[in-house]
Parts: C-alpha cells; sequence; structure tokens
C-alpha cells in the first residue's frame, strides 16, 4: 500500500481500478517484462515503426502533390524520422537495459527527444517537438492495436490517472464510469479542477509522480476531502473508506433536505446563491441543489467540446435551453474566455511563452470580431426567453470595455435592421480578474451594471503564481492579504457606486471562506452546483454580526497561513460535520 498526498480538488470518495490514459485518451500499459521477453518486445518495436512507416507512406500518396506541399514536407520529416535507425536502437535498448514495455520505451525515448528540441532557442528546430510528439502517437497507436480503448466507451467503472488532464478531456468523462480523478499536475484552480467539480467526480491534482507508480488495473482509493490518493489498498484502508464513503454520502442526503430553504442568516439577512456552468444541462442540476440562477455560465466549452466553432444557432440553442430553465431568474452569460489552456479546434494558437499572460478571454475576442460578433448575436437574441445578462472576462482597462461595449452595440443595430427581437436593456458587467481591474474599479463601476469577482485569476495574477502548476501550489491561496485587500476594494467601490457585485471563483465554494466574504459585504455568490447546500447550511448557521467580527479579525491579520488557521477555526464551530 502506497499512500500520496496531493490536492483535494473535488470532494467525495471513490474506489475502483486504475485507467492510465494519455493526451488521447487510450488505455496504456505499463508494466515490467520479464528477461525472456526481450525479444518478443524488441521486435515489437521494429514492426511498429515498419508498419509506421508503410501507413504513413501510404497516406503521403494520397495527397495532392499541387495543394498539399506543406502536408509533404511534413510527412517527409516524419519519415525521416522514423527510418533513422539510431532512434530505433535507442528504444530498443531501452527495452533491453530496463526490461519495460515497447510501449514505456517508445513514449520515454521519443518525450526526451522532444524536449530537447524544445528547448533549444532555434525556431525551426524547437518547433520539430511537435512532430516528434506525432510520430509518438503513431507509434502508440501500431503498438498498442487492439488493445486501445476509447474512453467514451467504457463499460465498467475506473479511477482516471494522468499527468495532466485538460479541460475538453476532463468534460469528456461519462461520470457513470469515471468516478474518480487523479493526476501528476493541475492546482485546485485549474480548469480542469473546476469541471471535475462542476461534474461531481471525486478527485486529487499535484500528485508529482503518482503516474510512475500506477499500473493500469491496479486498485486506487481517491479521498477528494483531504486531498489523498492510495494505491494497492489493504482490506482494512478499503473497509474504512467505504465506512467514510457512506458518511460523506450521508452528509450530502442532509443538506439535500434543505434545497427549498432561503439562504438567510440567522439575522434575516438573504444571501443569493448562483451556479456555475459550463453546459446547457447542468442548469437543472443548479436549480436541483436550490439554486436562484446561474452567476457564471463558461460558454468556452461549446469551442471546446466540437471539432468546429458553433454556428450562432448552437450558441442560441445552449442560451436559449438555459434560460427557459430558470424563467425570470438571472443567467450571466460571460463571453468566451478562449485561450491560455483552452483552444479552439480549428483555431489552434501560435505557441506563446506565457500563455495566460497572452492573447486570451476579452483580447482574443477583440481580435477575432467574426467569433465575438457571432456569440454576442445568439445572447442577445436569446435574451427575450429570461433574464440574460452578459459579462466580459478580464478586463484590465476602460479602453477594453470601452471596444467591448462598442462592438455589443454595432451587434444590436444589425438585429435592429434585421428586426430581429432582443432586450435592449440587457445588464452589461465585467469579471474582476487582475489587480488593474481591481485597483480601477471606481472607473470602471460607472460603466457597467455589476461586477463579478473571479478570486481564481485574481489570485494568480497578484501573487504570481501559476494556479495550474502543483510545483508552486502551496504558494496560491485567496486569503492572502493582497488578495484580501483587493477584493476589499472591490466590494467598495462596487457599493458606494451602487451596482451590483459577487464572487464567482473557487473561493466562494470554501466553507470556511463564507463568513468572512460575508462580513466583507458580498451578498452574491456564484459556485459549482454540488456546493449549494453546503454553502447555504454556512449561510443559515451564522449572523451577520458574527461574520463582521470574522472579517475584521483576518483582516487584521499579518499572513495567509494565520488568516487560514483561524477562518478555519471560526468555520468548525459552525459546521463541525465538514471538516
Amino acid at each position: 500500500m502506497e499512500i500520496k498526498k496531493g490536492i483535494a480538488v473535488s470532494p467525495g470518495i471513490s474506489i475502483a481500478k486504475a485507467l492510465i490514459i494519455d493526451s488521447e485518451d487510450y488505455r496504456i500499459p505499463r508494466r515490467p517484462i520479464e528477461p525472456s521477453q526481450r525479444m518478443t518486445e524488441t521486435q515489437r518495436v521494429k514492426n511498429a515503426f515498419a508498419d509506421a512507416v508503410q501507413e504513413l507512406s501510404s497516406l503521403a500518396e494520397t495527397q495532392d502533390k499541387a495543394e498539399g506541399g506543406k502536408i509533404m514536407d511534413i510527412f517527409a520529416v516524419h519519415l525521416r524520422f522514423m527510418r533513422d535507425k539510431s532512434l530505433k536502437r535507442k528504444i530498443t535498448d531501452l527495452v533491453r537495459s530496463e526490461l519495460v514495455t515497447a510501449e514505456y520505451a517508445v513514449s520515454t525515448v521519443l518525450r526526451e527527444v522532444a524536449s530537447h528540441f524544445a528547448n533549444v532557442k532555434d525556431a525551426y528546430i524547437s518547433e520539430r517537438a511537435a512532430d516528434i510528439y506525432d510520430i509518438e502517437k503513431r507509434l502508440l497507436r501500431q503498438l498498442l492495436g487492439k488493445k486501445r480503448e476509447d474512453i467514451a466507451n467504457l463499460t465498467e467503472q475506473v479511477i482516471v490517472v494522468a499527468r495532466e488532464l485538460s479541460p475538453t478531456q476532463t468534460a469528456s468523462f461519462n461520470k457513470k464510469f469515471v468516478i474518480g480523478i487523479a493526476s501528476d499536475a493541475g492546482g485546485r484552480t485549474s480548469h480542469a479542477a473546476i469541471v471535475a467539480r462542476s461534474l461531481g467526480i471525486p478527485a486529487v491534482v499535484a500528485l508529482e509522480n503518482f503516474t510512475q507508480c500506477v499500473r493500469g488495473g491496479d486498485t486506487i482509493i481517491i479521498d477528494g476531502n483531504r486531498g489523498i490518493a492510495i494505491l494497492d489498498p489493504d482490506e482494512e484502508t478499503v473497509r474504512q473508506y467505504r465506512k467514510y464513503s457512506e458518511e460523506f454520502l450521508a452528509l450530502e442526503h442532509k443538506l439535500d433536505a434543505i434545497r427549498d430553504l432561503p439562504a438567510v442568516t440567522r439575522d434575516g439577512i438573504e444571501i443569493t446563491l448562483l451556479g456555475n456552468i459550463e453546459f446547457p444541462d447542468e442548469a437543472e442540476a443548479v436549480l436541483q441543489k436550490g439554486g436562484h440562477g446561474i452567476g457564471l455560465y463558461r460558454t468556452e466549452f461549446l469551442y471546446l467540446n466540437s471539432k468546429t466553432e458553433p454556428t450562432e444557432q448552437q450558441h442560441y440553442e445552449a442560451y436559449a435551453q438555459t434560460l427557459s430553465v430558470f424563467k425570470h431568474r438571472p443567467v450571466t452569460i460571460r463571453t468566451m474566455d478562449l485561450g491560455a489552456d483552452k483552444f479552439t479546434q480549428s483555431k489552434r494558437f501560435v505557441r506563446e511563452p506565457n500563455p495566460f499572460l497572452g492573447l486570451r478571454s476579452i483580447r482574443f475576442c477583440l481580435q477575432n470580431l467574426s467569433l465575438f460578433r457571432t456569440q454576442l448575436r445568439a445572447i442577445l437574441r436569446a435574451s427575450v426567453i429570461g433574464s440574460a445578462k452578459i459579462m466580459f472576462p478580464l478586463i484590465t482597462n476602460i479602453q477594453e470595455l470601452t471596444q467591448a461595449r462598442l462592438i455589443l452595440r454595432d451587434v444590436m443595430e444589425d438585429l435592429d435592421e434585421e428586426q430581429i427581437p432582443y432586450n435592449r436593456d440587457i445588464d452589461v458587467g465585467i469579471m474582476i480578474e487582475t489587480p488593474s481591474a481591481a485597483l480601477t474599479a471606481y472607473s470602471l463601476a460607472r460603466e457597467v451594471a455589476f461586477f463579478s469577482i473571479g478570486t481564481n485569476d485574481l489570485t494568480q495574477y497578484t501573487l504570481a503564481v501559476d494556479r495550474g502548476n502543483e510545483l508552486v501550489s502551496t504558494l496560491y491561496s485567496s486569503v492572502d492579504p493582497a488578495v484580501l485587500r483587493l477584493i476589499r476594494t472591490v466590494l467598495q467601490d462596487a457599493h458606494k457606486a451602487r451596482i451590483d457585485v459577487s464572487i464567482c471563483g473557487e473561493m466562494a465554494s470554501e466553507p470556511e471562506y463564507i463568513m468572512l466574504l460575508l462580513g466583507m459585504g458580498v451578498r452574491t455568490i456564484s459556485i459549482a452546483h454540488p456546493m449549494i447546500p453546503e454553502i447555504k447550511q454556512v449561510i443559515r448557521s451564522v449572523t451577520i454580526e458574527d461574520c463582521n467580527s470574522v472579517a475584521r479579525k483576518a483582516l487584521a491579520l499579518n499572513s495567509e497561513r494565520q488568516i487560514s488557521a483561524y477562518l478555519r477555526t471560526s468555520a468548525r464551530h459552525i459546521l463541525p460535520e465538514a471538516f
């Protein structure tokens, strides 16, 4: 039995066999071999190279030489690599010396080559890394053959184990069969973690070298409450965790009983509890958990789950479906937050040295006006169905907001000319996600109807900590004094301007932070729907006077560690079973 500590990103407990996946979502056998198997495995390597060369040569012959010149050049580069005898020898030597499978040797050697190329300063050579990864996948397809299993067609419950998961991969999981997630990389507010929480799949990330310890089919326990992954647990540990799981489910059922009760503090202050969603069919789940609307509709998943950009009609149908669930309750639709670790299938971005500081969110929208206008048209058309709001992400200055609003006005004029109805008085707001926006909130507040504080990115940019990087995950905290001062500034400026302000980041999903947020003046909270009952229970257990006292004491402390400890102790008195 081996216990690994990581970061808990999605609550719950799961026990199942491991399914190790690569970037193509295929099962990869990773097992040692006997000395007597050396010859068989080295021959498999040679056969894979020969079959891959034949496959690629046949594919090259089907290309139109006049129209496919660039494609032919790529094929030629790939064939040159696959015919390299020294590359093949290096792989077979690894099989013989370390007694590993052909698949593992191919992946290890080619990733070493790709890493070497990627670190070369010459642009032409560094770009060859992508070719090596492509060759690796081609060879793995040959080696895996019929053993390859599409994760979309699982027939048994598994725990997915991976080096790192993209938001797209996570969103594609069928939660009937994928009942747990464990990854080497990632952070609590990485986009894959957010999707896991929305799907209600227990998950632990930042497990460092967990994939190297696990073999496909190994039994694993995922403890998404404590941030623990247990490999090959003994019978007593399994029994103990089954009991923990029953207790956790019992608490969930108890909290579901308060679904229809209002989120009102003990001294009568009503708090608006909304849900964050990625997909239209999640709207019903928010309603079932007692949410009063949608505070954040992450529309970029309309792009990520398709091979092409969605049409205006596809946008419209998604928004119309969500709005029809909530009738006259608010549905805040955030325009596409593409870029960084989220990009479209047919419009892949040029590689950027610092993608989270690059062309993403509203910057991407303002440079891709056709996509932006298509989405705005669909939102406006759907706005007559319910109480839709438009929210622009990652606004950093007044100029970006002005540009976005001008484009929205142009789209409105086009709809007027076409006599297409829409809500002319639709509320327009922005996400406050950067220090620059927080520090100029007093100016931005004059131009919008509401703010939504995105604590995930605000924390990342304030502390200069990559929120998805497990190497610096201990430095990431939304209750760092610097982050709290910026949040307080935004709340104060919003209240002075008399505009609505909400918290929609993952900070609001943490029960121990609720008293602090209420004490700072937050009255609208938007979170992943599985967390709504627990947060409602906290709200119904406190008074605003108590919250004000907690906020004053927390804001007077000097370090994140002191603040976290104090908030956790305060919350334990309110909801001990959650801690």
